[in-house]
């Protein structure tokens, strides 16, 4: 028998399969980890596949060494799925594949967790003499306690007791696997009836196909899916369920759990090796039966697939930006039509892509258009930050802010202030001369974090020393730069000393479990101000949050990037939908440079549908995604003049298929990347705009050509969420 198998290297030379003998001694199936000897080195492989016949000499074939599972860790649908992602995203097979084991048990540091369990076998205290006190303490101990503990509940009787029972036949001891558990905030389940329009959603999403659930900010979505999971267990299949942020990971769990109990398994990178690597393995073994996480949940080992739902599905974390790069929904997609099941994308602010695939047809549209409270949505009133300027107010906070600010205070009440930004300041400056501090690792300005008293690079991780002088004159005169999460806390902190103000960003939540304690603490703070950046703009669900403030909404509207003003709109709707989700009516200030911008008219309104025809009609006139395709060929290298010389060499033979094509090819150009340099690689990169016929096409030939000149890091990206 021969076994064809990927080597787990993430090196070009080694992405192809390779053969070896399977020894008689060893029981090899489809999916299982091997150790194989490679050159003068053991490595780890993927067997994918088993052959009566090999298409080399078998004599200079090496044997498999040993198993390291006695399991497939890689079911069959995951091997389809690696052939697809290797075409779709053209990626590494080796790279794949560990997308879809916790990468603690590919390299060997967490196993099954065991605990010794004592059972009580023997009530004859005749085998106890009468002064072994603590003999006697134990046995008693497990009669008032069903029979059977662990060996840590005993352990307070002595081990010399417990081992001296053992040996009489009193006590049988045995080694149990122990399950590590996600902490998961407690809640009791609340069964809500569904109003009409939640109704008709759950009736309508039952064949397999793609539904778009477009439902405005507190319409009861997520009840939706727990009724859409329920019929999916009910019979007899299994769903997977993502959000886009860590952050709403405790508050759908909660919930879930309440409702499920256990067959609810948590998956995302926030958990503890340990806890994440048994969390999977409920999944694989059937124990568990519903996948919730973010991004990386879509490759839970989940059998019998009866659904997936990507809550909040035009968030851009679901497009994964690091090697390997893909789009979290072509692989629902796949899994979906491979499974025969349901794909379910949920938002209030859906994708132009999604939306428009809707419009098309592609998608069946499913709206909820009304909370399911019947409570309007709250109003948003647009300050214009210039006019304060002119009437002498230069600070973070319009007056009027201010006020609500202190109403929300007054009443007890909370509020929400967003900024996408986090640290103090984004960056420090000398007046005199210009300098701006950099990190030296990679081309970007440092963030300054006055708890630290420190600049960071939030790219590589490095911290400097805060500027008190300039390096470059000598000047001590150092500006601050654009107002992060930090300083508006301390500002807040001015105005309100004894209200209790919290801050939500990657800084706070760097800690485990830290994202479940900063919400419990603001659930538990009357008056409470919670300040946060992204994370909080969706997802959360506080009874008491009547206020809503958006500090910067310009922050991401002037971005270089033809998305721009739709995350604009995104951000502004869903953050402002934090407010006035129970009784109390619910306000939003949104504070602006530039009152007079479209964008804003639509998100005032919650008129998605109005901006989706201007921002179509753009789109389509300025030939830009969903209408063309962009495909972004990224080179990096420690080394800038190979990087160069390479990017030369591609561009001149893809300024060929330009000639074949002609205006199939929209744009062509090789530039620096935005951001030059990151962990001390250099960053060059080809732009491509495709018109759709010929797009793949073109991809395939594309690829070719860069594969047959690069020996670097390459990496493509279809539609690009950052262009940095």
């Amino acid at each position: 028998m021969f076994a064809k198998i990927i080597i787990d290297q993430d090196a070009k030379a080694l992405d192809k399969v390779f053969e070896y003998i399977v020894p008689d001694n060893l029981d090899i199936v489809v999916g299982m980890r091997v150790y194989v000897p490679f050159g003068s080195r053991v490595l780890q492989g993927f067997v994918i596949g088993l052959d009566e016949h090999c298409e080399y000499d078998e004599s200079k074939l090496k044997k498999i060494i040993s198993k390291i599972d006695d399991f497939p860790a890689i079911k069959e649908e995951m091997l389809a799925l690696m052939q697809f992602m290797a075409k779709k995203n053209h990626l590494k097979l080796a790279s794949i594949l560990r997308l879809f084991l916790p990468s603690e048990m590919r390299e060997g540091k967490v196993k099954e967790l065991f605990e010794t369990y004592y059972t009580l076998n023997d009530k004859n205290e005749s085998k106890i003499q009468k002064n072994a006190k603590k003999q006697l303490e134990i046995v008693d101990f497990l009669t008032n306690n069903g029979g059977r503990a662990s060996s840590s509940q005993l352990s307070q009787y002595g081990y010399g007791a417990i081992k001296a029972l053992t040996e009489k036949g009193v006590l049988t001891k045995e080694k149990i696997e122990v399950k590590r558990k996600p902490f998961v905030l407690s809640t009791q389940s609340k069964r809500v009836v569904l109003n009409s329009s939640q109704k008709n959603a759950v009736n309508t999403i039952t064949e397999n196909k793609t539904y778009l659930l477009n439902g405005v900010t507190g319409s009861g979505k997520t009840e939706v899916y727990m009724h859409l999971i329920e019929r999916a267990l009910s019979q007899g299949k299994n769903p997977i369920m993502l959000v886009p942020e860590i952050s709403l990971t405790p508050q759908i769990m909660s919930n879930f759990k309440a409702r499920f109990g256990d067959a609810v398994a948590l998956l995302h990178s926030g958990l503890s090796a340990g806890e994440r690597f048994d969390e999977w393995k409920r999944l694989f073994s059937g124990e568990a039966r519903i996948a919730i996480g973010a991004r990386s949940a879509i490759f839970a080992p989940v059998e019998n697939l009866g659904m997936i739902i990507i809550d909040e599905e035009h968030e851009q974390s679901y497009i994964s930006e690091s090697n390997p790069r893909f789009d979290t929904h072509d692989v629902a997609q796949f899994r979906a039509r491979y499974n025969g099941c349901p794909l379910v994308l949920g938002s209030a602010t859906p994708s132009i892509e999604s939306y428009e695939k809707a419009k098309q047809g592609q998608y069946q549209l499913v709206e909820l258009p009304v909370r399911a409270n019947g409570r309007e949505l709250p109003k948003i009133q647009i300050i214009d930050m210039m006019s304060e300027i002119r009437t002498g107010n230069s600070g973070i906070f319009s007056n009027q802010l201010l006020a609500d600010l202190a109403n929300v205070i007054n009443h007890k009440k909370q509020a929400m202030l967003f900024i996408n930004r986090r640290g103090y300041s984004s960056f420090q400056r000398c007046r005199d001369c210009g300098y701006i501090a950099k990190c030296l690792d990679c081309d970007v300005s440092l963030v300054y974090h006055r708890e630290d008293n420190r600049l960071k690079c939030h790219y590589c991780g490095k911290q400097y020393k805060v500027l008190d002088r300039c390096p470059k004159c000598g000047s001590e005169h150092i500006k601050q730069g654009a107002v992060g999460t930090e300083q508006v806390v301390s500002k807040l902190k001015e105005y309100f000393p004894d209200v209790k103000v919290l801050r939500m960003d990657n800084d706070t939540t760097s800690t485990k479990n830290a994202h479940q304690k900063i919400l419990s603490d603001f659930r538990n703070s009357l008056p409470g101000i919670l300040v946060g950046t992204q994370m909080i703009a969706k997802g959360h669900d506080f009874e008491n949050v009547v206020l809503v403030g958006i500090i910067d909404a310009d922050q991401s509207l002037y971005q270089a990037d033809y998305r721009s003003t739709e995350r604009t709109f995104q951000l502004i709707t869903q953050v402002s939908g934090r407010a006035g989700r129970s009784e109390d009516e619910g306000k939003v200030v949104l504070q602006t440079y530039s009152p007079r911008h479209y964008v804003y008219k639509f998100a005032s309104n919650y008129d998605y549908k109005g901006f989706f025809r201007k921002e179509e009609n753009i789109r389509q006139t300025s030939q830009f995604p969903p209408f063309t395709r962009i495909l972004r060929i990224l080179f990096s290298d420690h080394d800038e003049n190979y990087v160069r010389e390479l990017l030369k060499v591609c561009y001149t033979e893809i300024e060929k298929l330009k000639e074949q094509y002609g205006d199939e090819i929209i744009y062509l150009d090789a530039m620096k990347s935005p951001i030059k340099r990151i962990q001390n690689k250099y960053r060059y990169q080809i732009m491509m705009r495709l018109k759709l016929d010929k797009a793949d096409e073109i991809e395939e030939k594309v690829f070719e050509i860069v594969d047959n000149a690069s020996k670097t890091s390459v990496f493509f990206e279809i539609n690009p969420q950052n262009l940095s």
